[in-house]
């Protein structure tokens, strides 16, 4: 049977926050919560893990075609 869970990502890849629907680089896991840094730089947001997901290929995509326009809404 086929799961409909997204696999949650490791220490240094892409995560995306459910709960906020923001991407970045999960940094490390600090007591009940993880913490994330967004892809462009800056500081880092805690998250609750079980909101911690890895990003679709389209919303890599989306995010790093909005840095690179210039956009401080992307990863």
């Amino acid at each position: 049977m086929a799961s409909n869970q997204q696999a949650r990502p490791g220490i240094g890849e892409l995560a995306r926050d459910t709960a906020s629907g923001r991407i970045g680089v999960l940094m490390d896991e600090v007591g009940a919560r993880v913490q994330i840094r967004p892809v462009s730089g800056g500081v880092e947001w805690d998250a609750m893990p079980d909101n911690v997901v890895a990003p679709t290929a389209r919303e890599v995509l989306s995010g790093c075609l909005a840095i690179r326009n210039g956009s401080r809404d992307g990863l």
